[in-house]
């Protein structure tokens, strides 16, 4: 629960609606989607443990496991407080930047954060007990987005003060702050390493993502610039073919004004009627 700074204190959940719903609610059939494959098959951990994040010596056959073991929901408890957790501040990031921008958050987050985690584990991990790329790595769950989320938050909404768990006050930025140094704490301390340094890693593919993306998300940016490409192509070929025209009328002993546009002048001056389609091109 959000409230401004100084403002009226309300224990309501934001609006339940968008992309972030369908996120909550995805996230809830498939809990209960494993639970019953966990029933059927009668190997629960190995049902669980299908879309999980491994070390990468055993990952590389096996890349798809880098979008999928954020699905993987373990836990009655970790699931709601992590479920809860995306529907308070997913549906406010959403109000604020879209639901298409959220879209590619979530994925970025998720997808970028396991991807990183596994370079970093192949890459450093030999140098820090317990996380070398041949250990018996794995991980899942949806808390690296959580992460990823909360620090967004924070980064975003950093005056806004937050009910955290409808109990502690505090501003957003504080609350990242804290996220960040307990997961950094885990990732750096003993015990198991590799989960707090996927969240930190998919931390850092959020924040990338808020900094780097348009406000709109990638896929209206690259929309626009394939627009953007395919009219530039359209009205250099609209030049062309004016230019020819003029050439052709100027054998026939006419002059034709055409704008830098490619688009027919009238020679009066009048200005073009844009209810008249003989000139549109």
């Amino acid at each position: 629960m959000a409230f401004q700074s100084n403002g009226p204190v309300t224990l309501g959940l934001p609006a339940f609606r968008g992309f972030t719903r369908r996120l909550v609610l995805g996230g809830v059939c498939v809990y209960f989607g494993l639970l019953v494959l966990g029933i059927v098959s009668s190997q629960l951990w190995t049902t669980l443990t299908v879309g999980s994040l491994l070390a990468p010596s055993v990952l590389l056959p096996q890349v798809w496991r880098v979008a999928t073991y954020s699905l993987v929901l373990l836990g009655l408890s970790s699931t709601v407080s992590a479920l809860l957790m995306v529907w308070m501040f997913g549906s406010q990031l959403e109000d604020e930047r879209g639901e298409n921008w959220l879209r590619e958050f979530v994925l970025v987050a998720a997808i970028g954060g396991g991807a990183l985690a596994c370079v970093a584990v192949w890459t450093l991990g030999r140098f820090i007990p317990g996380l070398g790329p041949g250990e018996g790595l794995a991980t899942g769950g949806p808390w690296p987005v959580v992460t990823a989320l909360v620090v967004t938050y924070g980064v975003v909404f950093a005056e806004m003060e937050i009910l955290f768990l409808f109990v502690v006050r505090m501003k957003a930025k504080y609350l990242a702050a804290i996220y960040v140094l307990v997961y950094l704490a885990l990732a750096l301390g003993g015990g198991e390493r590799f989960g707090p340094l996927t969240a930190l890693c998919a931390a850092g593919c959020g924040y990338a993502y808020l900094k780097m993306a348009p406000r709109r998300g990638l896929g209206w940016a690259g929309s626009e610039m394939w627009f953007g490409w395919r009219n530039a192509y359209y009205r250099a070929k609209r030049r062309r073919a004016a230019k020819k025209f003029t050439v052709y009328m100027k054998k026939q002993g006419k002059d034709v004004n055409i704008d830098e546009d490619g688009r027919y002048v009238d020679p009066s001056g009048k200005p073009r009627d844009p209810n008249d389609r003989r000139w549109m091109n």
